[in-house]
């Protein structure tokens, strides 16, 4: 749609639902959603989507096609189809269906190109939508944006989708995964070294929330150590990582298990392994790099290339920008395209940057 915000005004006013209605679906004002309405503001995905739910109580259509336009242009035919078979099917898969679809989405994110997870997991959404019902189904809901969120094309995107994350854990009462979707959030944005003052409040949302040892808490943690690495405060982002290394004694996640919601050795290796060459330390940074080229799964090729990156960061950090710069660019140019990642990008970007700054 060309204009968003006048399509969610038309949309409204022929479904017969007022502003002040809408509002109560978000945290934004009647004033703020007339804003949006009129252009002046972003309609945001989190405002589509109450629109969508909202309208949808009236005209099932109408909320399948906004859904769709919040979700990008993806396939959008076959997402309005799918969001119509269920409607029409009256077909609801049970809570627990929903729950652990959502988990194979958490193991796939790991091993599958972005593009093929995103397509499959937006036709879900817009199914899922219609399904918020109950608070268990709130919180796999807001599982499933953050993932979605990490296959968006660039921060700002994601950055949008991982607020309609919070507030739909917010919306399911569940404690542990308010602080996951935060402190997941806050290390996705971190590490990748994009939007630090989001990350830092997604951080110390987080951590403000609970102070008992979960994965959510040690996410929130290392996004914290991030932060202050990209703001130059070695100091601090030690200390983060300390607090982290303690968390994560009492979290760890299997060694065995691969799932973008888990966080075994070799991931928090691979946390620590950026972390340490964002610092230019080159003694805890080959640590870490060595550990998360031994636990890491064999499958997971994408990882070992973050591993290389890790590498010409510290290069070019010590001093080499030129062999750190074509390191980078020969460990991005032996991973398939289908298995570059955003973050990859982002990371490589900084890789270049650091060459320049040391050239």
């Amino acid at each position: 749609m060309d204009d968003l915000g006048a399509q969610l005004r038309q949309a409204r006013i022929e479904a017969g639902v007022t502003l002040a209605s809408i509002a109560t679906r978000t945290c934004y004002s009647a004033s703020h959603l007339s804003n949006v309405e009129a252009g002046r503001r972003t309609a945001t995905p989190d405002i589509v989507l109450a629109y969508a739910r909202a309208l949808g109580e009236a005209d099932v259509r109408r909320r399948d096609l906004l859904a769709a336009a919040t979700i990008g242009p993806i396939a959008a035919n076959e997402l309005i189809r799918n969001g119509f078979t269920a409607a029409l099917a009256g077909h609801r898969d049970s809570a627990d269906r929903w729950r652990d679809r959502v988990d194979q989405y958490g193991r796939d994110y790991m091993e599958i190109g972005a593009d093929s997870l995103q397509t499959r997991l937006a036709s879900d959404l817009v199914v899922m939508q219609q399904q918020l019902d109950s608070p268990t189904m709130w919180a796999t809901a807001a599982r499933a944006l953050t993932t979605y969120g990490k296959t968006t094309k660039d921060p700002t995107e994601a950055i949008g989708w991982y607020h309609t994350a919070r507030v739909a854990a917010d919306r399911s009462d569940d404690l542990a995964v308010r602080v996951w979707v935060r402190g997941r959030a806050a290390i996705a944005l971190a590490y990748e070294g994009a939007a630090l003052p989001v990350a830092q409040r997604y951080a110390d949302e987080a951590i403000a929330l609970s102070d008992r040892p979960s994965l959510g808490r040690l996410q929130a943690l290392m996004a914290r150590a991030h932060v202050a690495a990209g703001r130059g405060d070695t100091a601090a982002a030690i200390a983060a990582d300390e607090d982290a290394q303690r968390v994560f004694d009492h979290t760890a996640s299997p060694d065995g298990e691969i799932s973008d919601a888990a966080v075994p050795a070799w991931r928090m290796a691979t946390f620590r392994s950026m972390l340490y060459a964002r610092l230019g330390l080159i003694q805890p940074g080959e640590q870490a790099q060595t550990d998360a080229d031994r636990l890491r799964p064999t499958s997971l090729t994408r990882f070992a290339t973050h591993i290389e990156l890790h590498r010409a960061l510290m290069m070019a950090k010590a001093g080499d920008g030129p062999g750190g710069l074509a390191h980078a660019r020969r460990a991005w140019a032996a991973l398939p395209t289908n298995r570059r990642s955003q973050t990859l990008g982002l990371v490589l970007r900084e890789v270049e940057k650091a060459a320049r700054q040391r050239h």
